[in-house]
């Protein structure tokens, strides 16, 4: 009874959602799980890290996601800030890569790019050279705007912009379908865009930030 209630007790589990089922993990079984999902485990690395901000570094951020083109000397007078601090506080934090580059954003439309896919991609074998070719390709393609690895049925979820249907047709075909070990590739379009913003919302302090 006592290990039945132990394996009862789901309550502190975390729940992870794989291709297959549903795998309840304590943390007594997380190395197991990594061994079988790695991708858990390089997840974990890639969240560990985490840059302790102020309220003056989220409210450097919060301004520059408003208007990336906003000079040093408006940066610092809006902030009540001398120059040489905010200049110092935004090139730290983009030497730790908080701030990775700073873009336009453009209206897809204007440009005739009237088709959003969001694309899923399924493998049939998985070997150590087929995933990283894959990955190497679509950094190369211009009409992928983004592509993540994902869990679930899929690998990979694709968002891919295209002038019309006989354009997005001719890609998938001419270019993804070529690619080595692909199963299936589903597509869904795009219907009308809800919400379409690279704003973040810049979380608040952490109980660890004070650790």
């Amino acid at each position: 009874m006592g290990r039945l209630a132990s394996a009862q007790c789901g309550c502190a589990n975390r729940l992870f959602r794989t291709k297959r089922s549903f795998f309840a993990i304590s943390s007594g079984r997380d190395s197991f799980l990594s061994q079988i999902y790695p991708e858990i485990t390089v997840c974990r690395k890639k969240i560990s890290k985490r840059i302790v901000l102020d309220d003056t570094d989220r409210a450097i951020l919060a301004l520059l996601q408003a208007d990336a083109s906003i000079s040093n000397a408006e940066l610092s007078e809006r902030l009540s800030l001398s120059l040489t601090p905010c200049w110092r506080r935004r090139r730290r934090l983009e030497e730790e890569g908080v701030i990775q580059d700073y873009q336009a954003n453009l209206d897809r439309r204007l440009l005739g790019l009237n088709i959003m896919a969001f694309v899923h991609i399924r493998f049939s074998t998985h070997t150590d050279h087929t995933p990283e070719a894959f990955e190497a390709v679509i950094k190369t393609l211009p009409e992928v705007v983004a592509c993540h690895k994902i869990t679930g049925d899929a690998d990979y979820l694709l968002q891919v912009l295209a002038q019309d249907l006989d354009s997005y047709s001719d890609f998938v075909e001419g270019v993804l379908r070529r690619q080595l070990g692909i199963a299936s590739i589903q597509s869904s379009l795009a219907l009308r865009e809800v919400k379409a913003t690279h704003r973040i919302a810049i979380p608040g302090p952490s109980r660890h930030d004070a650790d």
